[in-house]
């Protein structure tokens, strides 16, 4: 049974009355407004995770299927979002894996993450990220390494002295020496022994190295949190088919116990008319929620990374599953321990402490280390030992400004970096609070919403009863029919906020990948 579909059997036919709202009905409500803001959040800094991920997770709000002709009250939920594709995060994207296949591929919510967890474009991203930092860092290393290398040469030359200015002649001595033989081989070293600038940089880049790791971790935070979503909405977009199509052979199951009526003489031909309109309006609405379930597949199916024109049917349910309570100290504190952003945060300072060190030393001198040793000679068997050492003490007297230049830049970017650090922990703040607030809110949407469904499936059975004895005409059946139909959207779009609020929650305290199975699974404490 899917859980988003809690309608008793429609009279007469056999499956349940539902229905959904229009978009601009559902955006006026309060409880869109607050779960957007948190979406709108993560949404925004996306595409800026390379450098720094934060917040919540946002989307702007998709258009419902469309609303019945008579209007259907507003709803106390929010809505279903979808992606825009103007501005689109590599976290949408993916690298597909494998060929498409002819069979319908059961996806489970566990295999969506996982295949996202190796697919995702702004995982892979964010991994070459890392790569490159780990170079950053070896380049830096390399300066205080020492290098060694070694080279050979045999060389044999002629030499004319007139061409070298020696224009006249001794006895004895020929215009042409030569051919003269050179043989050298020999090994180079160089070290150095003292350079606190490149101490620093390697210290800021080791750092930097470190920032890049958490920030990968962060990365399959939010990688779990885009695929979750896109797994929820399509979720929920399946579950507006089924509504759809019960709504449709409701209207059906009117239209015909009108026609049936107007043909006995018992009902005027106006309620025909008006059975008949509203059954055409069901048509076009499982049209559109048909539409958009498939669209909606497609976009999950990009952000895992499923090869291109591969069916697949979705095999879970996000039940209603309550999350045990956590008071806000307990979370703020989890979250400055767990969340991977504010670590790669805090390592970012780090590195620019260290590079801003590093911009200072260059005032210090430095200490050098080079020599060779080898053989040289006529040829190789007729070689000697032969090398080379010294030491290099290099002090810097004037650089005309250069040290001065470079410490204000690393001082802008120090002060920078410490006020990106003090913000992001605003922000976690911020996050933990409205998460829990979502989550309450979305829990008592959920109870809210399937008390008003009962209730209005009760007024849906006294209004069919009050028809069928002939005390009034259709209309009131009709009515009833919009607010069943707008009760259970009401029902799907709460209980999908429900289920989002427990992943903002799991990603705002730095426990998204292990968070989100357990919580939609009802396992999360």
């Amino acid at each position: 049974m899917n859980p988003y579909n809690l309608l008793p059997h429609a009279w007469p036919a056999s499956k349940t009355l539902s229905t959904m709202n229009t978009a601009c009905a559902r955006a006026k409500s309060a409880g869109i407004l607050a779960l957007s803001c948190s979406l709108l959040i993560f949404t925004s800094v996306l595409p800026l995770l390379g450098q720094a991920a934060s917040g919540g997770f946002s989307t702007p709000a998709a258009p419902a299927q469309g609303a019945s002709s008579s209007g259907s009250s507003e709803s106390a939920s929010p809505s279903i979002a979808t992606y825009s594709t103007t501005t689109q995060s590599p976290f949408l994207g993916s690298v597909p894996e494998g060929k498409a296949t002819g069979t319908v591929l059961p996806l489970s919510f566990k295999e969506a993450i996982d295949r996202a967890l190796r697919n995702n474009l702004g995982l892979l991203l964010a991994s070459d990220s890392s790569l490159a930092a780990r170079g950053a860092k070896w380049q830096e290393l390399s300066r205080l390494l020492p290098t060694l290398s070694a080279s050979a040469n045999q060389t044999v030359e002629q030499i004319d002295l007139a061409a070298l200015g020696f224009r006249f002649n001794f006895p004895g001595i020929p215009p042409v020496v030569g051919p003269v033989g050179v043989f050298d081989a020999r090994f180079y070293l160089t070290a150095s022994l003292f350079d606190w600038h490149a101490i620093e940089r390697e210290r800021g880049a080791r750092a930097n190295e470190s920032a890049a790791r958490y920030r990968y971790s962060d990365a399959r935070e939010l990688v779990v949190m885009a695929a979750g979503n896109e797994y929820l909405m399509s979720i929920a977009a399946a579950a507006r088919v089924d509504a759809a199509q019960a709504q449709l052979e409701t209207a059906q199951a009117l239209f015909n116990k009108t026609h049936d009526q107007q043909t006995a003489g018992v009902s005027p031909a106006i309620d025909t008319l008006r059975a008949q309109v509203e059954f055409k309006t069901r048509q076009q609405q499982l049209i559109v929620a048909r539409n958009n379930y498939a669209k909606q597949k497609l976009a999950l199916a990009r952000t895992i990374g499923l090869p291109p024109g591969q069916e697949f049917n979705l095999t879970e349910q996000a039940q209603y599953q309550p999350l045990a309570p956590m008071s806000v100290e307990q979370a703020l504190q989890r979250a400055y321990t767990s969340r991977s952003d504010y670590q790669a945060a805090a390592q970012q300072v780090r590195a620019a402490e260290q590079f801003r060190r590093a911009a200072t030393a260059e005032h210090l001198p430095t200490l050098d280390l080079s020599g060779n040793y080898g053989a040289a000679g006529v040829n190789l068997g007729n070689s000697h030992g032969v090398f080379v050492a010294g030491a290099t003490l290099a002090i810097p007297i004037f650089a005309g400004g250069r040290t001065h230049a470079d410490v204000l830049q690393a001082e802008a970017t120090l002060r920078q970096s410490r006020q990106q650090l003090e913000n992001l922990r605003g922000l976690i703040d911020y996050d933990v609070r409205t998460a829990l607030l979502d989550l309450a809110a979305a829990a008592d949407q959920v109870q809210v919403a399937r008390s008003a469904l009962d209730l209005a499936n009760q007024t849906l059975v006294q209004a069919r009863d009050r028809f069928t004895a002939g005390v009034t005409d259709n209309l009131e059946v009709v009515q009833a029919q919009e607010s069943v139909a707008s009760a259970n959207e009401n029902y799907i779009s709460s209980l999908y906020s429900h289920n989002i609020a427990k992943v903002l929650l799991a990603r705002a305290i730095g426990f998204a990948e292990q968070g989100v199975k357990q919580y939609l699974e009802g396992k999360g404490k």
